[in-house]
């Protein structure tokens, strides 16, 4: 008589292999002859690169174009005693962000992990030793303290209010509002010409502004492409087709130029309207395709099981199918907003000073010779923070939405 045992064994996850450094250089560094020629020859590469850019930065660079230029580079020619309006506005939106963030983090027991205390000390240090006036450094330093202490806040409230999230897109939208009406002035305040708009500032109001009604656009084309009637459906594939076909430099010209003559006489929108106008239309259509694949990918059992269900095509697409498209190609979209806040830097073209544009002015200072690399390396590391928190929270929004499945 034998026994048999009803419940499994317990399986014993594989032995992690402990790879000695050493080890795992010689494996994947120096395995064969020519490898090791590659990797020698890397390395020498790097080490004359660094060593140069480590030189130039510590005995040739003028910094000093970039310390005397930051209100250049961060607002243009934005009125001097309108400055409170920037701050102000920059305060809401750490503000938000930090709400935001401690309302999406509400159900993790512990918000202030040991990676993120070590990039907010890291951020703290930075904007301590940061270049400017010792005011400007503690409002730096207030921003820091705002952030941390309204996520603290938000996510408190967020654990017996779990319904606090679901007005967060409200509160932007109406922030953005508020944005415009303290960049523009009106209503009380004094009104500052879109002229005057220039630097970081308008490469990021038009970025946004244009990611918010492209989207719901792109949205809608990507849905006329689909659609059964022949009207929508050739308009869609009209429209996506002739935009994508266009370089994104003439549609700003055409906005620049060709809009006015199609309005009555003395109607002519502002310069920045109408290069958000082409921003828009231009990222539409990509954006349309991004989320046609999306569409294609979703099985045809989905919207059977939802017309089984006594749904009819409106709600079948709103609760059932977009919602999972819009999921699958999260990576595309981000793409798509990163290089729209990357093509901002057309605007100079079309003669709105935006960051590159600042660049034109700051060498015309006799003052400096040539500081071009300087102005170049700091616009650059600029966009590179901007576009890699767009790409980090990206990352973020798939992992807590499983898109991996």
């Amino acid at each position: 008589m034998t026994t048999v045992n009803s419940q499994p064994p317990e399986l014993a996850p594989p032995p992690e292999l402990q790879v000695n450094p050493v080890t795992w250089i010689k494996k994947n560094l120096f395995n064969t002859w020519y490898n090791s020629i590659l990797t020698v020859s890397v390395l020498w590469f790097l080490f004359v690169t660094v060593k140069g850019l480590i030189t130039w930065a510590t005995t040739e660079a003028q910094w000093d174009v970039i310390k005397l230029n930051f209100r250049l580079f961060f607002v243009g020619t934005y009125p001097a005693t309108e400055n409170w309006r920037p701050w102000l506005i920059l305060g809401i939106i750490v503000f938000l962000s930090g709400i935001t963030w401690g309302v999406l983090a509400r159900n993790v027991p512990t918000l202030f992990s040991r990676n993120v205390l070590i990039a907010l000390v890291i951020s703290a240090t930075i904007l301590v030793l940061f270049p400017v006036a010792i005011p400007y450094r503690l409002l730096l330093l207030g921003i820091v303290v705002l952030l941390v202490a309204s996520a603290w806040g938000a996510q408190q409230v967020a654990k017996t209010q779990p319904k606090l999230g679901n007005w967060l897109p409200l509160a932007w939208f109406i922030a953005l509002l508020i944005f415009l009406w303290l960049l523009g002035g009106g209503l009380g305040l004094k009104q500052v010409s879109t002229n005057q708009w220039g630097g970081l500032l308008l490469n990021v109001l038009a970025a946004v502004v244009s990611i918010l009604i492209c989207f719901p656009l792109g949205v809608l084309l990507a849905l006329g492409r689909q659609s059964t009637l022949p009207v929508v459906r050739g308009f869609s594939i009209l429209y996506i087709e002739l935009i994508r076909g266009l370089p994104l430099i003439a549609i700003l010209f055409m906005g620049q130029v060709i809009i006015p003559l199609f309005l009555p006489p003395g109607m002519r929108p502002d310069r920045v309207l109408r290069a958000i106008i082409g921003l828009t239309l231009f990222s539409a259509a990509y954006l349309a395709e991004n989320v046609r694949g999306g569409l294609q990918s979703i099985p045809t059992g989905q919207i059977e099981a939802a017309k089984a269900l006594g749904l009819n095509t409106p709600l079948s697409v709103g609760l059932i199918v977009l919602p999972q498209a819009l999921k699958a190609v999260i990576p595309a979209i981000v793409g798509q907003f990163i290089s729209l806040f990357q093509d901002t830097t057309l605007l100079f073209v079309v003669g709105l000073v935006e960051l590159l544009g600042i660049g034109d002015s700051i060498f015309a200072q006799a003052k400096f010779e040539t500081p071009y690399q300087e102005v170049y390396l700091f616009d650059g590391v600029l966009f590179w923070l901007f576009c890699y928190a767009m790409s980090t929270a990206s990352r973020r929004l798939e992992k807590q939405l499983n898109v991996d499945h």
